[in-house]
């Protein structure tokens, strides 16, 4: 058994977020000492642990819930949650093309030699965004 101190040490989550994911209902709610302090089992360490590393590759609560949920029916097929990772991937290869659009465009403005704030690129095309070379 583990106490909400340890569990957050064990995990790099903080009290706070794991209290919020027991109100979100991701962790079940643990039961309790004699002291009234919550206890948690094993299977909340690795359940948190689970809800950690899927909110580090930047799954959204509502993926993860699915994912907790799919997780739950071992003797079923996989395809699930290959869909809400594959979608996942999808989402982040997208930020990842806008990403650089902005990197470039970033780049082309900071190479302003202009000298003085009244010809500067950077501010002329922040007031204008029609001076940009992408869309971002």
């Amino acid at each position: 058994m583990f106490s909400i101190g340890q569990l957050s040490k064990r995990t790099g989550v903080k009290i706070p977020t794991i209290r919020y994911y027991e109100q979100m209902g991701l962790i079940d709610e643990p039961g309790r000492s004699e002291g009234n302090q919550r206890r948690y089992t094993k299977d909340g360490l690795s359940r948190l642990s689970f809800i950690r590393h899927s909110r580090d590759l930047g799954f959204t609560i509502e993926d993860i819930r699915g994912l907790l949920d799919l997780s739950q029916h071992p003797e079923e097929p996989c395809n699930d949650a290959h869909s809400i990772a594959a979608q996942h991937l999808r989402e982040v290869q997208s930020k990842i093309t806008k990403l650089r659009r902005l990197e470039r465009e970033l780049k082309r403005i900071t190479k302003c030699d202009a000298g003085n704030m009244a010809t500067c690129a950077v501010i002329e095309t922040l007031a204008d965004h029609g001076l940009c070379e992408t869309e971002h």
